[in-house]
C-alpha cells in the first residue's frame, strides 16, 4: 500500500462521512452536501451532523443538516477563505452566524496518515509486547485513556505496550473506527516520558497495521505540539483539518 492509496481510502471515507464525493475535496473550492446517517461512517460520528468544514487543503467540503444550513455554512467559507475558515478570528463569526439555531463550533482537529516508505523502525528502551483485544479488559483506566476507549471498547482492535518489568508504562493502541481506517492512539505513564516510547510504539503499531492492509490514521488537536511532533516523526503527514458545529443540546 502506497501514500497514494492510503490518501485514496481515506478520501473516499471522508466522503462517506461527510456525505458527498472524494472529488469534492480536491475540486479546489467550497462544495456543500447533506449529512446523512450511513452504516460506513466513522463510529463516533453522531450523523446527522449540524454544520461540519473539512478540508484536504485544497477546497472546502461543508456538510450539513439542511439545505439553509448548507447555505449559511457556504457563505461563511466565502467570506472567511480557507485556511481562516478553521481559525479565530474567524470562528467568533460563525459562532455569530449559528447563534440563533443554538450551535458553535464544538470539535476542531488535524488528521494524519502514514506515508509507508517514512515510517521508521525504531528502537524501544524497554521490552515490547502486542496486545489484542483480550488484553485491554484491565486497561480501561484513566491514564490509557488517550488509547483505549471504554464506551467504543469493541472498536478497540490492536496495541502494543512497553513494559518495565510487569508494569505496563506506555501503550499504543489503535480502534476499527471505520471498516478501513483504525485510529491510533498513544499514552505514556509520566514518569517515563521524553525516553523515546511514544515514537517506538507508534511506528511499530503503524507497521502492524499496514501489515494487516487497514490505514492507520492519527488525529491531533492543533495546539497539541507533542503529539504532532510524534506523528511526523513516525512517518505521518498532514492530511485534512476538520471544524465540527454541533447544537448545544448535543
Amino acid at each position: 500500500m502506497t501514500y497514494t492509496d492510503i490518501r485514496r481510502i481515506a478520501l473516499e471515507q471522508s466522503a462517506i462521512d461527510a456525505g458527498c464525493t472524494p472529488e469534492d475535496f480536491t475540486a479546489g473550492e467550497i462544495r456543500t452536501c447533506i449529512s446523512r446517517h450511513h452504516p460506513d461512517a466513522r463510529k463516533y460520528l453522531k450523523l446527522p451532523l449540524f454544520c461540519d468544514f473539512s478540508s484536504y487543503g485544497s477546497g472546502i467540503v461543508v456538510s450539513a443538516c439542511s439545505e439553509e444550513i448548507a447555505a449559511l455554512g457556504k457563505k461563511y467559507a466565502e467570506e472567511n477563505p480557507y485556511p481562516y475558515t478553521f481559525e479565530t478570528p474567524s470562528l467568533h463569526k460563525l459562532i455569530e452566524v449559528f447563534a440563533p439555531y443554538h450551535a458553535k463550533p464544538y470539535f476542531m482537529a488535524e488528521y494524519f496518515l502514514p506515508d509507508p516508505a517514512l515510517v521508521p523502525d525504531l528502537p524501544c528502551p524497554y521490552p515490547t509486547k502486542i496486545l489484542t483485544p483480550p488484553d485491554f479488559t484491565d486497561l480501561y483506566k484513566p491514564e490509557w485513556g488517550n488509547a483505549l476507549v471504554e464506551k467504543r471498547k469493541e472498536l478497540d482492535m490492536l496495541g502494543v505496550g512497553a513494559y518495565d518489568g510487569d508494569t505496563l508504562i506506555a501503550l499504543a493502541a489503535c480502534s476499527a473506527d471505520c471498516d478501513s481506517m483504525w485510529q491510533i492512539g498513544i499514552d505514556v505513564l509520566p514518569d517515563y516520558r521524553h525516553l523515546g516510547l511514544a515514537k517506538a510504539l507508534t511506528s511499530r503499531l503503524t507497521r502492524e497495521i499496514l501489515a494487516r492492509d487497514k490505514v492507520p490514521f492519527y488525529c491531533a488537536a492543533w495546539s497539541n505540539i507533542a503529539s504532532v511532533r510524534n506523528a511526523i516523526a513516525c512517518g505521518f503527514r498532514p492530511a485534512w483539518v476538520q471544524l465540527t458545529c454541533l447544537r448545544e443540546e448535543n
